[in-house]
C-alpha cells in the first residue's frame, strides 16, 4: 500500500510520515497540490491524505482534478485539515472526498480514517506499530 501525504506545514507532514512509516507503509510527500496532482498522475497511490489549505493548489482543487482524470479517478482521498465548518466539509463531500479528519488528531484516529475508508488494516510486521497503538 502507497500513500501519498499533502502537507505544507513540515511538523504535521512529519507526523503524518512517521507515524505511517512505522506501521510498515510506503509513504510519499507533497508540499501542495500541484507537486501532489504530479506524483498522482505519475503513479497512482492506494490512498491520499491531503491537507486542504496549502500554496499554489489547496486540498480541494487537488480533489477536483483527480476526480476529473479517468485515468486517476477512483484514487481515495481523506481531507485532512483544521477546517471543520460545515460549508468546508460539504465541499469535500460534493467533490467526492472518501474521508475528512480535523486535525489535531493522534494516531489512533488516523487508523480509524484509514479503515473506514480502506477496511482492516493488517498489523505491521515486527515491533508494535505506531498506528497500532494506543
Amino acid at each position: 500500500m502507497r500513500i501519498l501525504v499533502i502537507e505544507d506545514d513540515k511538523e504535521a507532514a512529519d507526523f503524518l510520515t512517521k507515524g505511517l512509516r512505522e506501521s510498515g507503509y510506503a509513504v510519499d510527500h507533497a508540499a501542495d497540490g500541484e507537486e501532489a496532482l504530479q506524483k498522482v498522475v505519475m503513479r497512482p497511490p492506494t490512498i491520499v491524505l491531503s491537507d486542504m489549505v496549502m500554496p499554489r493548489m489547496g486540498g480541494l482543487d487537488l480533489l477536483k482534478s483527480i476526480r476529473a482524470d479517468p485515468e486517476i479517478s477512483e484514487t481515495r482521498f481523506i481531507m485532512v485539515t483544521g477546517h471543520n465548518e460545515p460549508h468546508s466539509v460539504i465541499a469535500a463531500k460534493k467533490a467526492g472526498v472518501n474521508g475528512y479528519i480535523i486535525k489535531p488528531f493522534n494516531v489512533v484516529a488516523l487508523k480509524q480514517r484509514l479503515e473506514a475508508v480502506l477496511g482492516p488494516i493488517p498489523p505491521a510486521p515486527g515491533p508494535m506499530s505506531a498506528l497500532g497503538t494506543a
